[in-house]
């Protein structure tokens, strides 16, 4: 008798013991739930190779799984000239030839001190100046050496146009202006240090800094680009 109540006090501590324990459980995985949300889903992952699909790959490898495709890289960025070649721009001068500018932008100038860095286009005095292509008039300068200029940025805001030695601005236009190609934003003129019997537009582009200052940036030839926007 004394043994049936040792065995039976025995199986009652430990079912009060799971009891407990069980308790504890529920809490903590309460307390998870509540602070760190529900567990997050798992990306699913490729499914094996069955046994029989192995069995077809080792008879007839032309069966077998194709690898998994390498990435492609991204297509290398077009050096600029051909980029800008390739933008139908329009010429700045109507009627221009582009074939007599070759060679201007490698031109040496202040005695052999500095290069050229841009062509002038010959065309009477008011000729009209056009946009080469839409985007925005950056800059309205005066200076000493270019006269009154035009820096026009392109769409992208990457390269810049500059108009030099220009007899007056077209009526209305002002900076942060947005300007279409072929509008007429200047005139022909001498302006700064241009000889007084040679009308002329002077002429340049130039690949922006990350900065996008008007004044700063890489000197592109433009006579390749013009011989790409004349075709």
């Amino acid at each position: 008798m004394r043994k049936r109540r040792l065995g039976s006090h025995r199986a009652y501590g430990s079912l009060i013991a799971a009891l407990i324990v069980g308790c504890c459980v529920g809490a903590v995985a309460d307390w998870q739930l509540r602070v760190k949300g529900p567990p997050r889903p798992v990306r699913p992952t490729e499914p094996a190779i069955q046994p029989a699909e192995l069995a077809v790959a080792r008879a007839h490898p032309s069966l077998a799984r194709p690898p998994a495709a390498e990435p492609t890289a991204a297509p290398p960025a077009l050096p600029a000239v051909e980029e800008l070649a390739g933008r139908d721009l329009h010429l700045p001068i109507d009627s221009m030839e582009p074939e007599p500018l070759k060679g201007a932008f490698h031109e040496r100038r202040g005695g052999g001190t500095r290069a050229h860095e841009a062509v002038d286009i010959l065309a009477p005095r008011n000729t009209p100046v056009h946009a080469v292509e839409r985007g925005t008039i950056a800059k309205l300068f005066v200076s000493k050496a270019g006269g009154r200029t035009i820096y026009q940025f392109d769409p992208s805001g990457r390269f810049c146009y500059y108009y030099a030695h220009l007899e007056r601005f077209a009526d209305g236009i002002r900076e942060g202006q947005s300007v279409s190609r072929s509008d007429i934003i200047g005139y022909v003129g001498t302006s700064g240090n241009a000889p007084p019997n040679t009308p002329h537009l002077h002429f340049a582009i130039f690949q922006l800094t990350p900065a996008r200052h008007w004044w700063q940036g890489t000197p592109i030839d433009p006579y390749p680009v013009f011989i790409g926007a004349a075709r």
